[in-house]
């Protein structure tokens, strides 16, 4: 098709149920379209053809990029349906390849949370650079096992240890570092469901979040790691619940061990990634196999979005970047209405939002209807990437308020309100959600 109209048309001859086959690209090899004589954005432009395709009931399948078939990396056969990910497509991420294989190769790395969402894709690519060893410390037995799976059967030349335990866990962690001695740690260990976290399990999600962070990054400091990269996230920007809360202190813990010549703390803000464990775009697929309804919390409840490799490829960048005492915020690119990813899952499952409905549910606890990456009174400045910015962040924990913040949480459990209570003091701009 050469024009919208003349792809429209192409779509309407079809008898429904036939298959419309989008020269859509990959990430790696995409390409921009011309529509009317104009370049369209590939996400754009998947999405209207998907649409037009969707709207004559016909199948639509991506093939892939021109580039990868001449050059024989996939073949004709490489077909599949046309996934969220291709409607929401960001651009490619530019890495310093050099640079990584001077901070990762032939030296010893750790991973925590290593069977998580990020956790995980952080190993993979971690991987492509040749460390020593990779070391993946992770708390579920079988996400631990899932991953050590993956590794010997596509990485078998990738050394690893794999080690359970609990970050908040002083002896185990004392172990893992003297035995290993990681030069470089990755800490993306976390509780990190909103609503799960807010009431109820607000201690846990404090002491995990904090005490674990606290725990690893002073292990790192005594076993002269060179680099600790903290794993944070845009719930931590004026924080409404105790998940955001928890992770701003822990952005504050990192800043306040950060010490002249020893280890470099550096800490990474983003937002929602696609798939990932305990996400919405899961939740979808298994409401819309079940038939649906497929629940959306609120008619306007936006979230920003990125891949799960694009999140820690970024991740990486940021660590090779970051001197010391850094908060690097992604761009994050345009926010979605959570409504509209859920119209797009049920068009793209081949069904109509008669065939499966939309309800709302309103909101969860602790949940904001769209997500900042700047605190009030934070700017960025630029550096040299341009999907990484760094924030002026807030002032860092003093070493005498370190003191007390440990004693606070290795003291008696504490119910919600008490922590709610305690989160306002340490993060002033924190304003717990009220219950309706």
């Amino acid at each position: 098709a050469t024009s919208w109209k003349s792809l429209e048309r192409a779509a309407k001859g079809l008898t429904a149920g036939k298959t419309l086959y989008l020269l859509a690209g990959t990430y790696q090899g995409g390409f921009t379209l011309r529509v009317d004589g104009k370049a369209g954005q590939p996400a754009s432009v998947r999405r209207r053809a998907a649409e037009a395709a969707a709207a004559a009931g016909i199948i639509v399948l991506t093939v892939p990029a021109i580039d990868d078939l001449l050059s024989g990396r996939v073949s004709i056969s490489n077909l599949r349906k046309v996934e969220l990910e291709d409607l929401l497509g960001r651009e490619v991420v530019r890495l310093d390849s050099d640079g990584l294989h001077r901070l990762l190769g032939g030296r010893t790395v750790l991973v925590t949370g290593a069977g998580g969402s990020i956790g995980s894709e952080l190993a993979r690519q971690i991987a492509r650079f040749e460390p020593k060893l990779l070391a993946l410390f992770e708390q579920s037995e079988f996400a631990l096992y899932d991953i050590e799976q993956e590794f010997a059967r596509l990485l078998p030349g990738t050394p690893i240890a794999c080690v359970v335990g609990d970050v908040k866990d002083t002896a185990r962690i004392e172990c893992l570092f003297a035995r290993f001695r990681p030069e470089v740690v990755f800490h993306a260990a976390a509780y990190k469901h909103v609503p799960l976290m807010e009431n109820e399990n607000a201690w846990e999600a404090v002491r995990n979040n904090v005490l674990g962070t606290l725990r690893v990054a002073e292990a790192a400091q005594r076993h002269g790691t060179a680099e600790f990269v903290f794993i944070s996230t845009d719930k931590a920007v004026n924080p409404t619940n105790v998940m955001g809360a928890s992770k701003r202190i822990a952005e504050m813990v990192c800043q306040g061990l950060q010490r002249p010549g020893g280890t470099r703390f550096v800490m990474v803000r983003f937002g929602n990634v696609l798939g990932s464990n305990g996400s919405v775009i899961p939740k979808f697929r298994e409401q819309i196999a079940r038939g649906g309804p497929v629940t959306v919390t609120h008619p306007d409840i936006v979230r920003y979005f990125m891949s799960i490799p694009e999140a820690a490829q970024l991740v990486l960048q940021a660590g090779l970047m970051g001197q010391g005492g850094e908060v690097f915020v992604l761009d994050m690119g345009e926010p979605v209405k959570i409504v509209d990813l859920a119209r797009d899952m049920i068009r793209l499952s081949g069904y109509t939002e008669e065939e499966i409905k939309i309800v709302f549910t309103g909101l969860r606890p602790g949940e904001k209807l769209f997500e900042e990456l700047l605190a009030d009174g934070e700017h960025t400045l630029p550096t040299p990437h341009p999907k990484l910015r760094i924030a002026r962040a807030q002032a860092a924990l003093a070493a005498g308020s370190l003191e007390e913040l440990r004693r606070w949480l290795e003291g008696a459990s504490q119910d919600e309100q008490a922590v709610k209570r305690q989160l306002g003091v340490l993060v002033p701009e924190y304003r717990p959600q009220q219950a309706a």
